[in-house]
């Protein structure tokens, strides 16, 4: 059982909030009173003052900000065995990422790509010892999310067969299933990955462009690539073709295409 002993106000209300969320049995009491009986866990704050606890209790000093990651690796204790946090990822426009602890699913996310680097470094900071694991899939989006990973552990994972079946009732939650597969699947250790864009993947990014702008005009190939590779959005690439830096004759023939 968790047993959560503070003084800390705001502490007190983020913990008992997030295990009422998590449906997690626990109890509260104030510092220095006696434990139950069946405690596993103690949280407190780094302040409280905490007498000497049985060799079976793990004690965890934690701050209201950071009471997620403390509620996880509580969670983790109870549960035994690895207690390392995998994030998996089904790359794409709408990646699905699902975070697991052990073999437990604790989070599930399914975010635009722009967001997607952020939503996974917010989890990795909150995790124990954490794992991501990127599918190869998708092969510009997966390549943008490596590179933009940074100090954290990043695998890549052959994706194939991850996706689900999904029956009645289940449309839209593919990408989050196969993110979870993937989270499961061991990968090669990977600092960066790079891609060198098709003439098709190339041509879907300059429609893209075109399809957003209010001149109906598309991109060129070299502001394309840059797409491509991560360093621009479409909306950026689109700015800097507007400004002055693309060849209008290029986004011109594009159009008479």
């Amino acid at each position: 059982m968790i047993v959560v002993a503070t003084e800390d106000f705001e502490l007190y209300h983020e913990a008992v909030s997030a295990l009422r969320e998590r449906g997690v049995t626990f109890t509260t009491v104030r510092p220095g009173e006696e434990l139950p009986g069946a405690t596993n866990v103690l949280v407190t704050a780094s302040d409280d003052a905490v007498g000497e606890l049985p060799a079976e209790v793990t004690h965890i000093r934690t701050t209201a900000d950071d009471v997620r990651k403390a509620v996880e690796e509580a969670l983790a204790v109870l549960r035994g065995g690895d207690r390392r946090t995998v994030i998996g990822v089904d790359p794409g426009t709408r990646p699905g990422i699902a975070v697991l602890s052990g073999e437990m699913v604790v989070a599930a996310f399914q975010v635009p790509l722009s967001e997607a680097v952020e939503a996974i470094r917010r989890e990795a900071d909150d995790a124990v010892d954490p794992l991501v694991r990127v599918g190869d899939g998708a092969r510009l989006q997966s390549a943008q999310i490596v590179n933009d990973l940074e100090d954290v552990p990043v695998e890549l994972v052959d994706e194939t067969g991850t996706t689900p079946y999904l029956g009645s009732g289940a449309r839209g939650m593919g990408d989050v299933l196969a993110a979870v597969n993937i989270a499961h699947l061991e990968g090669e250790r990977v600092d960066s990955r790079e891609i060198e864009p098709t003439a098709g993947e190339l041509q879907i990014i300059k429609d893209r462009s075109r399809e957003q702008s209010p001149e109906n005009r598309s991109i060129d190939e070299s502001l394309a690539r840059r797409v491509a590779a991560g360093e621009l959005s479409v909306e950026e690439a689109l700015e800097e073709h507007r400004t002055g830096g693309a060849d209008d004759a290029e986004s011109v023939a594009d159009d008479e295409n």
